[in-house]
């Protein structure tokens, strides 16, 4: 572009002589330097030095430019937000919330990274929006832009931040190009239309967005499963993969006998991830007509060795992978380091009905089963295999089975030593079942081990579980240890912790005397350390008694106590 503009005499007077000097020219002269770039010599006056004239050159070229621009034609007025007809947020919960966004940390980071006292909002702002939206409310409208803010820096917020953000939220998100991921993943705020107005469900099925039609789907299935595989099947030949294989993801929620003809059709689809999954689905099933195929292979391969009086197991793997088990969802090549047979044997015996063993196996009971020796060293492997069919099939029985008792070492267990397949196992039993053998656990083994365990319990914990935490890091403390080896087991017991058990927990708040072989200073970590906790968990308290409408015991006045912060009391 070249600019034309009237020379400037060292008084700063404009001249009449017109000249041309490009605006580029200017620019270049600024990000070089002049004494790199000497300023082109129209500009360069009498008595001026050059950085100035280049400055007072550039200053009249941008009045210029800004002056000679033409009004713009005024966009479109965006569409009204939309309603959103759910309650509407108790006062002190929105104060709260505000509080929770603007990560107001009471903390005081002091020396050497401690945390101090006072509770990490941070961490409860998960917990907070997952109980706003149990109570069914809507997120105030000032709200909005800091809530998908913190959305958009974290994801683990996201879906309960956008469920509570609602329809509006998608709305906003609209206008802002930050805040598209809440338009590309995630659909707790879409407005959907009636899973019963046949039309309106078309419509958005054919012309929404991704993360619409996922959602529509998800509504359309929970309501009405015929017709959500119906709406899958008339556009399924026209989709992307990666599209399908979300799609057909979707299944997994209300899984029944009646989606085997649509998976078994996905059995043959172009797509191997696709072909994977419909499998999966279908040797979750074990009614289908895979998962008895999958049996009847299984079967040859594992037995009871009659040679050896019927107590002892044996194994014959695979020894090709051909079409059939192909199609059927048995990958061919393993992943580097594993041979062929066993990874085709996990396959199956993984994807076989865990009901095919007890008759196949002397009809003994699943206990009974997986207590029996292996031979030739194939007991880790169908063990894995049993870990996994019991995870996939939900089946609690067999879980309990595979985990063993909780004082026996991992190592010695007859199901897996893996702490994250263990607690994959612990998933599929009961809360309670499961709080239990946690606490159990615990107190045989201490918590160095746990943390993968706890993560799977149910929130709050049950007293017992609780209470075996916290005796685990009373000892911990009373043996001297620094409380950091155990930070993440304080912070999940700051979130998962039962709140009626602060009170109980305040004769841990005290600095004890320090044993001669205890780590420097420790007492006084601890001590800061179960401040914290109990803090955390009164203000938790309070945060469910504002969802509640009502103020609890440490509530936005109370809170300042503990922490020498000073919040104005909720009216």
């Amino acid at each position: 572009m070249t600019d034309t503009t009237r020379t400037i005499d060292p008084a700063g007077s404009t001249g009449t002589t017109r000249v041309t000097t490009p605006w580029e020219g200017l620019v270049t002269s600024a990000l070089l330097g002049t004494e790199r770039r000497t300023p082109p010599a129209e500009i360069l006056a009498p008595g001026k030095e050059a950085p100035v004239a280049l400055l007072d050159a550039a200053a009249l070229h941008t009045v210029r430019r800004r002056a000679g621009l033409l009004p713009a034609r005024a966009a479109a007025r965006p569409e009204p937000a939309p309603h959103d007809g759910r309650a509407r947020l108790p006062d002190a919960a929105g104060r709260r919330l505000s509080q929770l966004l603007a990560d107001r940390s009471v903390s005081s980071g002091g020396a050497g990274g401690r945390r101090g006292a006072a509770p990490d909002l941070t961490e409860l702002l998960p917990q907070w929006l997952a109980a706003a939206n149990e109570h069914g409310y809507r997120a105030p409208a000032a709200v909005l832009p800091a809530l998908l803010d913190a959305a958009r820096a974290r994801t683990d917020l996201r879906p309960q931040a956008l469920t509570f953000a609602g329809p509006r939220g998608l709305w906003l998100a609209r206008l802002n190009p930050e805040w598209k991921f809440a338009l590309r993943g995630a659909s707790g705020g879409a407005l959907l239309p009636d899973p019963r107005d046949g039309e309106a469900v078309r419509l958005l099925w054919e012309e929404g967005l991704f993360a619409e039609r996922v959602a529509l789907l998800t509504v359309v299935r929970a309501q009405d499963a015929e017709a959500s595989r119906a709406l899958l099947a008339s556009t399924w030949s026209t989709e992307r993969a990666e599209d399908r294989l979300m799609f057909l993801d979707s299944l997994r929620t209300g899984l029944s006998g009646a989606d085997e003809p649509f998976l078994e059709r996905a059995l043959s689809d172009r797509s191997r991830n696709v072909r994977h999954t419909a499998a999966e689905l279908l040797s979750a099933l074990p009614g289908s007509a895979l998962a008895g195929r999958m049996a009847a292979r299984a079967a040859t391969c594992v037995s009871m060795d009659r040679t050896g009086g019927g107590q002892v197991i044996t194994v014959e793997a695979p020894h090709e992978c051909d079409a059939d088990m192909q199609r059927d969802g048995v990958v061919p090549a393993p992943p580097a380091g594993r041979g062929e047979r066993s990874w085709w044997l996990g396959q199956l015996v993984e994807a076989a009905p865990l009901a095919t063993w007890p008759a196949r196996l002397g009809g003994r009971t699943p206990e009974e089963i997986v207590a029996l020796p292996v031979l030739d060293d194939w007991a880790d492997e169908l063990h894995a295999a049993w870990c996994r069919a019991a995870v996939r099939q939900r089946d609690a029985r067999w879980s309990t089975a595979l985990l063993g008792t909780p004082a026996a070492s991992p190592a010695a267990g007859p199901g897996t030593s893996s702490l994250a397949e263990r607690a994959k196992l612990l998933a599929t039993l009961p809360p309670a079942e499961r709080a239990s053998w946690v606490a159990s656990f615990i107190a045989a083994h201490g918590l160095s081990e746990a943390f993968q365990l706890l993560g799977v319990c149910a929130v709050p914990w049950a007293e017992p579980l609780g209470r075996a935490v916290v005796d685990a890091l009373d000892i911990a403390r009373d043996a001297g240890s620094y409380p950091w080896s155990f930070s993440g087991v304080m912070g999940l017991a700051e979130r998962c912790l039962d709140p009626a058990e602060a009170s109980r927990l305040e004769l841990l708040t005290a600095t004890q005397d320090e044993p001669e072989d205890a780590s420097p200073g420790a007492g006084g970590y601890w001590s800061e350390a179960f401040r914290r906790l109990v803090s955390t968990l009164r203000l938790r308290a309070s945060m469910l008694a504002e969802l509640n409408g009502r103020n609890g015991p440490g509530g936005l006045g109370q809170l300042a106590e503990p922490t020498g912060l000073t919040e104005p009391a909720a009216p």
